[in-house]
């Protein structure tokens, strides 16, 4: 990820953090709350969260470690900012905030139990890298675990969304996370950054939108908005109208379908 990238994401999650929780992006806590599970924590680590957003995962996990701590990490000012003041909500006083960009820790190696990456690995287009450098601030035994979306997640939402998006002349970014959107591609690339033991389960956390507005509030509160951002204001309107329109037509009696299938992929670091 280029420096133009970066400025343009974090601009991006600066705009958006103060959407980032809304209802219809609930997937992001209930993914986090069986990420949590899923570490089988004993309650005196410490935890690196990278790319920590809001904290969804960062305030999963903290509760979990009445004797530990959590260090969470992200580039954006403005997620980071609504990330603690839902911490300081809950009263917790373990988790420990930086601002920092993931490509560029800097923080001690082999200083943590485990660290985990939450939908943020896929932005980093040399992802294989990426969790090389998270691997070195485990210590060695300890685990690297990331979330990430499967091939079919918003699915059929997410392709009538980038077809009109393309009627309109915009062109679609890279897409590094078709890589890992499926179990081989999370192995292949655990076994890449040099981890051993190699984990990855899937589950579907997916539910119902009560409505196309309610798709249109991911959309507009997550990382879609920046394509949305390229058309002009009357073209986004129209976008809009248009797109709603044929999201709202897939309704039926519970309402518009969200799937949403995750990927839990897990590696040791190794013992040496």
């Amino acid at each position: 990820m280029n420096e133009e990238q970066k400025t343009i994401i974090k601009e991006t999650f600066n705009t958006i953090a103060a959407g980032y929780d809304t209802d219809p992006l609930r997937f992001f806590p209930a993914s986090a709350a069986h990420l949590a599970r899923l570490l089988a924590l004993r309650g005196d680590e410490r935890v690196l969260d990278v790319a920590c957003g809001t904290g969804h995962a960062t305030l999963a996990i903290a509760p979990l470690l009445p004797r530990g701590t959590v260090t969470a990490v992200d580039f954006s000012a403005g997620m980071l900012a609504r990330a603690q003041e839902k911490a300081a909500a809950r009263g917790l006083a373990n988790i420990e905030f930086l601002e920092r960009d993931m490509q560029q820790l800097g923080l001690p190696e082999q200083s943590y139990d485990l660290a985990v990456c939450a939908f943020g690995i896929f932005f980093v287009e040399e992802m294989e890298g990426q969790l090389a450098h998270m691997a070195t601030m485990v210590k060695p035994g300890g685990r690297v675990v990331i979330t990430n979306f499967q091939e079919s997640y918003f699915h059929p939402l997410k392709e009538l969304f980038i077809a009109r998006l393309q009627a309109y002349g915009v062109e679609t970014p890279p897409q590094p996370w078709r890589r890992i959107a499926h179990a081989d591609g999370c192995r292949r690339l655990f076994e890449q950054a040099g981890l051993a033991d190699i984990r990855v389960e899937d589950k579907d956390v997916g539910y119902y939108l009560a409505d196309a507005e309610e798709w249109w509030e991911i959309v507009w509160n997550a990382g879609y908005r920046r394509l949305v951002n390229r058309l002009s204001a009357p073209e986004q309107a129209r976008f809009k109208e248009e797109h709603l329109r044929e999201v709202a037509a897939l309704r039926i009696a519970q309402g518009i379908r969200l799937d949403v299938g995750v990927l839990f992929s897990s590696g040791m670091v190794p013992r040496s």
